[in-house]
Order: structure tokens, then C-alpha cells, then sequence
């Protein structure tokens, strides 16, 4: 007999039967399930322990901020007294229409005794362009996009804009809040002291 010189053929490709696919399918699931939980308990965790740590320690006084015109934003110079913090973007059509709403309360509240400090999560030539047009009576930092980490650190876990927070007399979060702010907030807000 003379030797076969040919290829062997090659194997089949063996194919997933359907059991197989929904065990692969289920399993993936409860993986992308149980990393889904264990993120939402590591954000609440967050929520609960980083605002409080920040405020304990007055952190945000210890900050300070590049300003559009002029010297930086010192925040070791707003301790004292009540403070309304917020967190805003030229590129965020909710921070631009709540900042007029903001300068008011500014010019209404100042006499009182209350502070207001805008940190643009943005650059600086969009905030000079912008201030240019549409100026704003109280302070403004320039935190750029990591700013935004900040904003979390103080319970803004999904670092959307705006986002406001008020610090009472002695330097501790009194409120915050996620979203436009409206006149009822700033109303409630002037009471605390």
C-alpha cells in the first residue's frame, strides 16, 4: 500500500449549542449585575463619608482657584460667613440660565452677610468670553474639567451640572443640590445662618 501524502482535513469547528449560549449569556448578565451593585454601594459610601470628611475639615477653605481677571480665588478668604458654592459650565445651558437668578441673590444677600463663588468646570478663555458679555457680580474660579472630581467630593456623585453648595457661618455643608437651582431654593437658603 502506498503512503496517503494528502492533508489531513481539518476538524470541525465546534459549535455553541444553545444551552451553552444562555449559561454564557446568564453568566455575563450576573457578572455586569453584581459590578452594577457593587459600584451603586461603593457611590453611597461615597456620598455618605467624602461630603462630611470635606466639611469636617473645612477642605474647599484650603483651596484656591485660578480667576478669569486677576489675582487667584484665595477660599480661605470666605470662612466666616454663609456660602453658596456653584459649580458651573459656558457650555451648560441650565448653569447659564440659574447664574442671573444667582447674581441676584448675591446683590440682595451680600448686605447680610452671605458669599457667592462661581467654579467654572471649563477653560479660561471661554469664561472671559463669557463674563465679557453677561458679567457677574461675585467671585469666579477656574477649576477646568477636574473640578468636576471636586464637585464629587462633596456629594455630586454623577459630577453633572450645575451643581450648588451652601456652607453655613462655620464653614460646614448645610445644603446642596444637583440641577438648576430656582428661586424657592435661594429663598430657603437666605434663612440659614
Amino acid at each position: 500500500m502506498t503512503p496517503d501524502h494528502s492533508t489531513p482535513a481539518p476538524e470541525a469547528a465546534v459549535e455553541p449549542t444553545s444551552t451553552s449560549r444562555r449559561w454564557l449569556t446568564l453568566g455575563i448578565a450576573g457578572a455586569a449585575g453584581t459590578a452594577g451593585l457593587l459600584t451603586a454601594w461603593w457611590q453611597m459610601q461615597a456620598l455618605a463619608q467624602a461630603p462630611d470628611k470635606i466639611a469636617a475639615d473645612n477642605g474647599i477653605f484650603k483651596l484656591k482657584f485660578d480667576a478669569p481677571n486677576g489675582p487667584a480665588l484665595d477660599m480661605a478668604r470666605f470662612q466666616g460667613k454663609p456660602l453658596l458654592v456653584n459649580f458651573w459650565a459656558t457650555w451648560c445651558p441650565p448653569c447659564i440660565e440659574e447664574l442671573p437668578l444667582i447674581d441676584a441673590f448675591y446683590q440682595e444677600n451680600a448686605a447680610k452677610g452671605w458669599q457667592v463663588v462661581g467654579l467654572a468646570a471649563d477653560q479660561t478663555n471661554a469664561v472671559k468670553q463669557f463674563l465679557s458679555k453677561k458679567p457677574l457680580s461675585f467671585p469666579i474660579g477656574i477649576i477646568g474639567l477636574k473640578g468636576i472630581e471636586l464637585s464629587k467630593n462633596l456629594g455630586n456623585l454623577t459630577g453633572g451640572l450645575p451643581f450648588s453648595v451652601v456652607y453655613d457661618a462655620d464653614g460646614k455643608v448645610a445644603q446642596r443640590k444637583i440641577g438648576k437651582l430656582n428661586e424657592a431654593d435661594l429663598k430657603r437658603w437666605s434663612q440659614l445662618k
